[in-house]
């Protein structure tokens, strides 16, 4: 009859839903952890600190201090983030929670480090004034730019992308090269050994002069 479903064959994986919305799609999810990692380790490669020397005879009475020198914490989380981002795109579910947790701590300690760095530029600009006049603990008046807060900004981003793929990732579709037979037999998707089994009885089935089909 026409109003009836059709079931799949026997070792067809079943049809899964893969998410009609946009918001749920993988690459769009994958995509906006990669951008906001970038982003957050572009900041690293920016002046986040500008001390003036006043009082000094050093050539240069103003020293910049990038990101990556005022918060290398910031740097390698931006990285962490950044692989763990693109591997969503081929975890499983299991995987995906482990990734998602990941990209939290990631973007709660990129958070945490930048702000670091605002509530107290001296201490974090501190290196780089001993380098410039040789003394270390000299007078500095230090000037934070716009980019620790752009980095606290992605970190909280990563937060929100982390709780995103979890609920986003409920509807992805499992690839059976990269999910694992127990999570593949938790989404409710044959196992392959499960196949060749089968296979296996339809040979004894042929020799023995029976039809397996039947």
């Amino acid at each position: 009859m026409s109003g009836d479903k059709t079931t799949p064959a026997k070792g067809q994986e079943p049809e899964r839903k893969t998410g009609g919305s946009r918001w749920q799609r993988k690459g769009m999810v994958v995509l906006a952890a990669a951008a906001v990692a970038l982003a957050a380790f572009g900041t690293t490669t920016q002046t986040w600190l500008t001390a003036h020397l006043p009082g000094t005879r050093v050539q240069t009475p103003d020293v910049s201090v990038a990101g990556s020198d005022a918060a290398t914490a910031v740097t390698a989380l931006a990285l962490v983030a950044l692989a763990a981002g693109l591997a969503a795109s081929i975890a499983g579910r299991i995987a995906r929670i482990v990734i998602a947790v990941l990209l939290a701590a990631a973007g709660i300690g990129i958070a945490a480090a930048s702000l670091a760095v605002v509530a107290n530029p001296a201490a974090a600009a501190s290196a780089a004034i001993g380098e410039a006049t040789g003394q270390i603990g000299g007078e500095a008046d230090v000037v934070v730019t716009v980019f620790p807060y752009l980095a606290a900004v992605s970190g909280i981003l990563l937060v929100a992308t982390a709780v995103w793929l979890v609920l986003a990732g409920r509807s992805w579709a499992a690839s059976k090269k990269y999910v694992p037979a127990a999570e593949r037999q938790a989404d409710g998707l044959p196992s392959d050994r499960a196949g060749s089994v089968d296979e296996i009885d339809s040979w004894d089935q042929l020799s023995r002069g029976e039809d397996p089909t039947d």
